[in-house]
């Protein structure tokens, strides 16, 4: 098929269209789909780029099976050094070769055992939510999910090391959305890198002692997983590794159960009844089975995860010329599909901007429109491999949540979205606190 230039436009020189990107990312792709359609070409910081959303603009960026789009050459843009390396940054063979030893570490029995650390953590953490009418919802689940992820991540027995890893890593997750992408004294890049070095040190001397000793722990599975000719991670590799898989267990994991907050307290006849499911489980600590039993939450789960996905851009570089439903993709383009556009176009969602769990029941399933209209955990060979322990994650971390505390937002609150690298609440969602 013959395929024509890309519609759109440049925008002004050099800085193209990054004051509109920096702004609000989601509402620029969203009027570049109304005005040019599925696909359609602008420029972030003098780089020639393309938006190709939609489902099937969509699949043939995402799933396409002819290699022209790679996704950590893009990403790479994005988390600079600080998750370099991590899975979501490799292509090809090699992302497929790490992929595979990689699955060893979420199987059903090892996403039992992270479950059980994970629950150590909220029995902890939760019982030291305050009732208050302005209770910040935001950092209290950013606090508590990242101690629960250093836990699941390298077991108990940590001492004062799991404070500095804490550190460290929110210097990492702050740096990486960062404006100004260069070190400085004092700046956030800095900070940043000096945080990526302080835990390659923490976790390369800490290698070693892991792989010998064993454990169920992540970085215990990951040090020794091996594949078919007996060959396993390097000590760098599993370093690498332990960075960004931490970062993906934390920060958009997070960013939900705080949507699924908001959203629960805007809408409490919905909060109740995900309360009184969890209730008949009659458990604080239900197991895999048991949390697919919370028909309620996982729709909530799943409409939070529409409406307001974490990771509302997932960009590739067309490595070689590519054809986009007829449209040309020069090589060296970074293309990007948006599951914020796609999770709101009316040809796949009824009403699109409302609030409607009921559309993921099965007298419905308005996500099975096309198999790429809901993306939350991205697709293809890339997407997600930790999205079961994931969502697993927030339906604990939720069920918990509602069996101790009911919350409205706090008087005369309107949350406010802050697209910063990823969607956050501006003011940090404050809530009206109580206790059950």
């Amino acid at each position: 098929m013959r395929t024509v230039p890309l519609p759109g436009s440049a925008g002004p020189p050099i800085i193209g269209h990054t004051a509109q990107l920096l702004t609000n990312p989601p509402r620029f792709y969203m009027d570049r789909y109304r005005r040019y359609g599925p696909v359609s070409r602008f420029t972030l910081v003098g780089h020639p780029s393309a938006l190709a959303v939609g489902g099937d603009a969509a699949k043939a960026v995402l799933g396409g099976r002819d290699r022209f789009f790679a996704s950590g050459r893009a990403w790479s843009l994005w988390g600079g050094p600080f998750f370099a390396r991590g899975l979501l940054m490799l292509d090809f063979e090699e992302h497929l070769a790490h992929r595979a030893l990689m699955e060893q570490a979420f199987t059903r029995d090892r996403i039992g055992g992270y479950l059980d650390q994970l629950y150590t953590v909220l029995a902890e953490d939760l019982a030291d939510w305050k009732p208050s009418p302005w209770f910040r919802a935001q950092s209290a689940v950013r606090a508590t999910m990242l101690r629960a992820s250093v836990r699941v991540f390298m077991g108990g027995g940590l001492g004062a090391e799991a404070a500095e890893i804490e550190r460290a890593f929110l210097r990492c997750v702050a740096a990486a959305g960062a404006t100004l992408r260069f070190e400085y004294p004092g700046g956030t890049w800095s900070r940043g890198m000096a945080g990526r070095r302080r835990l390659e040190e923490l976790f390369a001397d800490r290698t070693p002692v892991v792989r010998a000793r064993g454990g169920s722990d992540l970085f215990a599975v990951l040090s020794r997983a091996t594949g078919r000719d007996g060959q396993g991670f390097s000590d760098e590799d599993v370093v690498n590794h332990m960075v960004f898989l931490m970062f993906a267990a934390f920060d958009p994991v997070s960013i939900n159960l705080v949507t699924m907050i908001r959203y629960l307290a805007e809408h409490p006849a919905w909060q109740e009844r995900c309360r009184e499911e969890s209730f008949t489980l009659r458990t604080d600590r239900p197991g895999a089975a048991e949390l697919g039993r919370l028909a309620a939450l996982e729709l909530v789960m799943k409409e939070s995860l529409r409406l307001l996905p974490p990771v509302y851009a997932l960009p590739n570089t067309a490595v070689e010329d590519a054809d986009v439903l007829g449209y040309e993709i020069p090589a060296g383009t970074v293309t990007v599909v948006s599951p914020f556009v796609n999770h709101r176009l009316p040809e796949y969602w009824s009403d699109p901007d409302a609030f409607d769990p009921e559309r993921f029941a099965p007298h419905r399933r308005e996500d099975q429109s096309h198999e790429y209209a809901w993306i939350p955990f991205g697709g293809g060979v890339h997407k997600c491999i930790g999205l079961h322990y994931g969502t697993l994650q927030m339906k604990a971390v939720m069920h918990q949540v509602l069996r101790r505390y009911r919350w409205r937002l706090a008087e005369g609150h309107a949350p406010e979205v802050l697209w910063r690298g990823f969607a956050r609440m501006r003011d940090g969602l404050p809530i009206e606190l109580a206790r059950v």
